[in-house]
């Protein structure tokens, strides 16, 4: 499914060229369940950022599909990343004046469906996410927990074959953070591939594979 080879990104500052990721070589299949682990500043956030394809390689290809992406137009990418990957936030990136529902929506409005159906699937979201009751709230009227849920809504409304959440119970207590992680896995467990950017040891744990990195280099990875 996801094919990475020879993966580097770069970064300029000031004058100094700064290696956050260098030679990365990885393959993720459907259903997988994978989590990245490594110190602050080890290019965790931007090899997924790479993935969701919301930034792009310095050097290497990406193949997503049989497919190489990794010249493709910023519209081409946007279009593939709306039909196959969904992205959970540590932060949420809910548009605040919007409703639960609106901010669902968003990803079938983008992708030209019509009202009827629109309001269907996003009402089906809300009773399978537990917020058929918080539909017609605005984020500053949910829990930190009902906020991940409906962030989770949303990246997944489009069915994507991965999801990717980076730090997805950061913001969150632990009992809330269980549960969220639970849902994830729940998803994955329906044969999509989850990839999870974390720092906590015990989430990073429950994948069925663990990858470290450290200075921008693969210097783990673990089956099982």
């Amino acid at each position: 499914m996801i094919s990475l080879r020879g993966i580097g990104r770069d970064f300029l500052l000031g004058r100094q060229t700064v290696h956050a990721l260098a030679g990365i070589d990885l393959d993720f299949g459907a259903g997988d369940y994978v989590s990245i682990m490594g110190p602050s500043g080890s290019g965790k956030s931007t090899l997924l950022n790479i993935l969701a394809l919301l930034d792009r390689p310095t050097t290497g290809s990406y193949t997503l599909n049989d497919h190489d992406v990794t010249g493709l137009a910023d519209e081409e990418l946007a279009t593939i990343r709306r039909e196959n990957i969904g992205f959970v936030f540590q932060f949420f990136h809910l548009i605040p004046r919007l409703t639960a529902s609106e901010n669902i929506a968003i990803p079938l409005i983008l992708a030209g469906l019509a009202a009827p159906e629109r309001n269907q699937r996003v009402a089906a979201a809300l009773n399978v996410f537990g917020l058929e009751k918080r539909g017609d709230h605005r984020p500053d009227q949910l829990s930190g927990g009902e906020r991940q849920r409906v962030a989770i809504a949303r990246a997944t409304i489009m069915q994507p074959a991965v999801i990717l959440a980076d730090e997805p119970t950061g913001n969150l207590d632990q009992t809330t953070g269980k549960q969220v992680i639970s849902l994830l896995e729940k998803l994955n467990g329906d044969n999509v591939t989850l990839i999870i950017v974390t720092h906590d040891a015990d989430i990073g744990k429950r994948a069925q594979r663990r990858l470290r990195l450290v200075d921008g280099r693969i210097a783990e990875d673990k089956q099982g």
